[in-house]
This record gives structure tokens, sequence and C-alpha cells, in this order.
């Protein structure tokens, strides 16, 4: 029985896993959780796993509020709360659906302290990809993706000699806007950029999605997980999801995972430790195929991709300042303070202007990521925090 410890129970990710985790008690046993601001959420989670005594919430106000609710709780409050949650409650997995650079410190933890990590958070792996690599290098906990594109991955290259990839292909939907022109972007809304074709998502990925952030940072996890080449990592369109990702072999055959576009199977995939039956089968029906559409990645419709890849190309705090400056120039965008195609060049500007260091440590890029959401705050507010 797997003691696991669910961050982010509140958002898509999490739910989905709370559904794993309820069809499979006999595998699984949830002794604690976090839900940020969704407090609304613990009494529903508590009642169906009952050995869930160990809950993060991100208020000191909750935290007190509920201290008195659920006395037979252990309640840890913050950000410093998920690491003393981590530290504290007796689980053997952790299994990390934050959004954003929060995320980071609760993985290094959990790596530390010997952990299985299944891996939902990107930013983990963009900010603090060295940091991850050097703690499982020297045999530091044990981590597993959940990202649907990296679970394909990793499932095709146990199905196939690793010498024979020429390629790796991560498949990328296009986003809410993948068949608007760049100049009708200008003036597009947070609730049509919010409505993604196929998958349903956080509001942060969402926007990701649509920018294609999201696919340079995939890129990005996929270097620190898989170690393949840049050169030879590249995104394909395909609009249905159908495919999560592909390897093109050395003699031009393609191997690709195909399902549909739900989240469910990669997490399962992740509790499981890669445990399931996923032997290469070959189609006897090209039915499944009916309606796919493929295309060719346009770096000049969606400059965000390259944004993020020089970044990481530059190494060292780059890759902090790079989330950092997205996450807030995001978050501007959703609150109506700038316009879309503003998020990219906001964090180009914090690319430029925020303080490199060379060789960051887990404290460097915390505070880098201080600076870069400063910089952007204030450079949004000195243009009167509206969309011009």
């Amino acid at each position: 029985m797997k003691k696991v410890l669910l961050l982010g129970a509140s958002g898509s990710i999490g739910t989905q896993t709370l559904d794993i985790l309820a069809a499979h008690k006999d595998r699984f046993e949830l002794v604690g959780f976090s839900v940020g601001k969704r407090i609304e959420k613990i009494p529903e989670i508590i009642k169906t796993f009952k050995t869930a005594k160990y809950v993060c919430v991100q208020q000191e106000a909750d935290w007190i509020d509920l201290r008195k609710k659920y006395p037979y709780l252990k309640l840890f409050c913050g950000d410093a709360g998920l690491a003393e949650l981590i530290s504290t409650c007796n689980c053997d997995m952790v299994v990390n659906a934050l959004v954003g650079f929060a995320g980071l410190v609760p993985s290094v933890t959990s790596l530390r302290l010997n952990k299985t990590l299944c891996l939902a958070n990107k930013e983990s792996l963009v900010v603090g990809g060295a940091l991850v690599r050097d703690l499982l290098a020297r045999g530091s906990g044990k981590l597993i993706p959940i990202d649907s594109e990296h679970v394909a991955i990793d499932k095709l290259l146990t199905c196939v000699p690793e010498k024979k990839v020429k390629k790796l292909l991560i498949t990328a939907s296009g986003g809410s806007f993948r068949d608007l022109p760049r100049e009708k972007l200008v003036h597009v809304t947070p609730e049509k950029a919010l409505a993604h074709p196929t998958w349903s998502m956080g509001a942060k990925i969402t926007i990701d999605s649509a920018t294609m952030m999201n696919k340079g940072f995939e890129v990005i996890e996929a270097k620190w997980l898989f170690d393949f080449p840049l050169a030879k990592t590249e995104i394909l369109m395909h609009k249905e999801s159908n495919v999560h990702s592909a390897v093109l072999l050395d003699d031009g055959t393609y191997v690709a995972d195909v399902s549909k576009p739900d989240m469910h199977g990669p997490i399962e995939y992740a509790l499981m430790e890669r445990q399931i039956d996923f032997t290469l089968k070959y189609v006897d029906s090209l039915d499944q195929f009916k309606g796919m559409h493929f295309g060719e990645f346009d770096p000049k419709r969606y400059p965000a991709v390259g944004i993020a890849l020089k970044a990481f190309r530059k190494g060292g705090n780059a890759c902090a300042v790079l989330n950092a400056a997205n996450e807030e120039a995001v978050y501007a965008f959703l609150n109506r303070k700038i316009g879309f195609l503003e998020i990219e060049s906001i964090v180009s500007k914090a690319l430029k202007n925020v303080q490199f260091i060379a060789s960051p440590s887990l404290d460097d890029l915390i505070r880098t990521d201080a600076w870069t959401r400063n910089y952007v705050h204030t450079y949004v507010e000195s243009r009167g925090g509206r969309k011009k």
C-alpha cells in the first residue's frame, strides 16, 4: 500500500488524481494534501479519504479557522507549510500538481527526502532542472513525469531502442487562437483565450497553451528528463490532441502514443510507477486516425517558444526569470492589465533586465523569482496597469 501526498488537490490534475486514488484504494492511501485557497474542497476530500490527516492551505486566516473546525487534522500554512508537510507526513510518494514556481521547493524537498516524485509541475524542471538532475544523480529520490507529452515519450522509449531514435516529437494543439493569424491577436480577451478547443485545464496553463509558452517549457522538460539534444526535439502541430508525442526512428518509421485528450491515463501511469504493460501494439485498423491533422510548427507565429529556448540555452537563472515573468504577465493579462501579445514582450524585457546569475543555488532561484515579479509588477503598473 503506497502512502500518497497530493499537492494541488483542488486543481485540474489534482482532482483527476483523486479520481485515480479513489478507484485504487486497495493500492494507495492518501495521507495528506494541499488545496491552496480552495478550502471548500477539504470536507469532500477528507470524507472520501478518511486516511488524509495532513492538510496545507495557503492563507493564515484559513489556517487559524480550520484548526478550530478540524482539531484532529494536522494543518500547515503557506509555502513554508508545503515543505513542512512533506517532511512531517509519512508518505512514500508525492504528487506535485501545484501550478507555477510554488512547486519548485516541494519537488526539491521531496527528492531530498528520498520520495518518489510524480511531477506535473512544469516549473520544477524549467526553473530547477539542474538541481533536480543533481539530486537524482546522487540517488536521492525518484522522478516520474505526469505531463501527457512526457509520459508518452517515457512509454515510447521503453518500446524502441533509444539508439535508433532520430527525433522526439512533442505535439501541440496550438491553443485557443490556433486558427487566428498573429495580427488578429492584438485585442483578444481572456474569455476567448480560456476557451481551449480540446483540453480542460486551469486558467494559467490554458493561457500558456494559447501563447505556446507551455511547449517551450515542455521541450525544456524533455531535455532534463530524457537528455536528448534540443536539435533532436521538435514540436509537431496536431489539433485533435490524440497523439500526445511520437518518436521518429532512423529508418523513417514513426512510433506514436495515441489516446483521447484526458489526463487520467498519464496520472495512473505515474502513480503505478510505470508498472503497466505498455508493450508496443500494432493497429489493425486506421479508423482511429480518421480526421487527424498534423502540421509544421511556425516559430514566427509562436515566438514564446523561441524565447523559452533562448533562456534555456543561456543557462544560469535565466529560466527562473523566464518563468516568473511569464507567470506575472499571464495573470496581468487575465486581470485585463495588459494585452495578450504583451505577455511575450514583457518576458523578453525581464530576461534583458533582471540580474543574471551563472550558477544559481536554490536560494538564488528564489531571489530571482522575487526580483522578476517585482520588475514585471513595476513595469505593468508604470503603464497605468491597463491595456494600451
